[in-house]
């Protein structure tokens, strides 16, 4: 192989981690979706589409593909004349990412950052953190709080 030619192994290394990444992003996205939704629901009784719009900072169509793909996803319906809701998954999934986000933050809190910091930080963090580190997050925040 000269070293005019690509190395066919190489560039398919990297096609297929920017391709798990643009994949990771749109679970993020999704996940996101789903609690806010669950956030709406727990404030308002449902969540409109110009309220999830709004809270998350799109245009009320970008809203709208969301609440279109988690309804696909069998994650959410909607009901006409009324909001979107989560269906058990959808909830369970909220959950899931609320109580994620919650480690994130406080682990973050744990070792100096200032609140709004890891906040706004364990938005980024939170969906590409693995369930290995998630669980030593878990651990070592149980540990400090018992003294241990």
């Amino acid at each position: 192989m000269s070293d005019d030619e690509p190395d066919t192994d190489q560039t398919f290394h990297h096609a297929e981690r920017f391709s798990r990444a643009r994949a990771a992003q749109a679970v993020a996205l999704l996940e996101d979706y789903a609690e806010m939704i669950g956030d709406l629901m727990a404030e308002a009784g449902e969540a409109r589409v110009a309220d999830i719009a709004a809270r998350m900072g799109v245009t009320h169509p970008t809203a709208t593909k969301a609440v279109a793909r988690l309804k696909r996803e069998g994650l959410a319906v909607s009901r006409p004349y009324r909001g979107v809701f989560l269906t058990e998954a959808g909830q369970t999934l909220a959950d899931h990412v609320r109580a994620r986000h919650r480690i994130v933050v406080d682990l973050l809190i744990a070792v100096g950052v200032p609140t709004e910091t890891a906040e706004l930080d364990a938005e980024g963090l939170e969906h590409h953190v693995s369930t290995q580190t998630l669980a030593a997050f878990k651990q070592y925040l149980d540990t400090s709080r018992r003294g241990d």
